[in-house]
């Protein structure tokens, strides 16, 4: 049977990191600051949003509030945006994606001081993962995924890890940071031939396709490693990764579960970009 590699341990070890580092700050006058921005009434944003106000009320994170219709302006957009980014107190900024304003979104991504983009919504973040240099942050899905490998001693240099998706969000940013760790990294999406003979000859499997069961027994062996990002919903409403869990968990050596896995650590490593952002204002 696989270890279960739970994300809760990964979290809250983090967070009493954090905690202490946040307690520094303080003492030099420096209060962490995250202002959240969201448009409307999402259920999916509001619960990811309490997860963000539970985190940053352990580690000794301000959190300010920014609620507009979904229906506002743009001018009261923008005008909030200019608020968050010339204020020298608020540390880092999340808002929370997609929009069902598309040019309001893209708005956000370009104005948004990537400085203050603690989840890599900007374009100057995106370039900053993928040169390893400039300002701005990693997604913090992405980065979680490094954080959970690391936390339960998987060493990475020179492993081969099949990432299976593309996106900017997590497949592209999550392989650029594995590449870092000198990972060996082979990147499968919709048009590749032969995903199932890549994965089960790699070490290490990140499934981030957001397809539900997709990876199944025969893409896994006895060493495989598999970090599930997915977030589906099952036939029975059931919330499930991308990794087929029963049938893989008697054949490889580890996995994590959905839910309960990476998603747990998700909003510890937003808090840890709030505190890295803030830790630079230190004279």
């Amino acid at each position: 049977m696989a270890e279960i590699w739970k994300g809760a341990p990964v979290a809250d070890a983090l967070t009493e990191e954090l905690k202490e580092r946040a307690g520094k700050l303080k003492v030099a006058g420096i209060v962490p600051c995250l202002a959240v921005l969201r448009l409307g009434d999402d259920p999916s944003a509001i619960s990811y949003e309490r997860g963000i106000l539970k985190r940053c009320e352990k580690v000794g994170i301000e959190v300010r509030h920014y609620l507009l219709s979904e229906l506002c302006e743009d001018e009261e957009l923008f005008a909030t945006l200019c608020e968050i980014n010339e204020d020298e107190k608020i540390h880092g900024c999340i808002f929370f994606r997609p929009l069902k304003d598309k040019a309001q979104e893209r708005m956000l991504c370009e104005l948004l001081k990537p400085a203050k983009d603690v989840d890599c919504a900007t374009s100057g973040s995106l370039a900053a993962v993928f040169s390893g240099e400039g300002e701005g942050y990693a997604p913090c899905t992405a980065e979680a995924v490094v954080q959970m490998l690391k936390f339960y001693g998987e060493e990475l240099r020179g492993k081969n890890i099949a990432v299976i998706g593309r996106s900017l969000v997590i497949g592209r940013p999550v392989s650029m940071l594995l590449q870092r760790e000198n990972a060996t990294v082979t990147m499968c999406h919709s048009k590749t031939r032969n995903t199932e003979e890549i994965c089960a000859a790699s070490d290490i499997i990140v499934a981030a396709a957001g397809r539900a069961g997709l990876v199944g027994e025969g893409y896994a062996s006895a060493n495989s490693v598999i970090i599930d990002v997915g977030i589906n919903v099952d036939e029975q409403g059931r919330l499930c990764g991308d990794a087929d869990f029963d049938a893989l968990e008697p054949l490889c050596r580890a996995i994590t579960p959905v839910p309960g896995g990476v998603g747990a650590v998700t909003t510890a490593i937003l808090a840890k970009h709030v505190i890295e952002a803030a830790e630079k204002h230190l004279k």
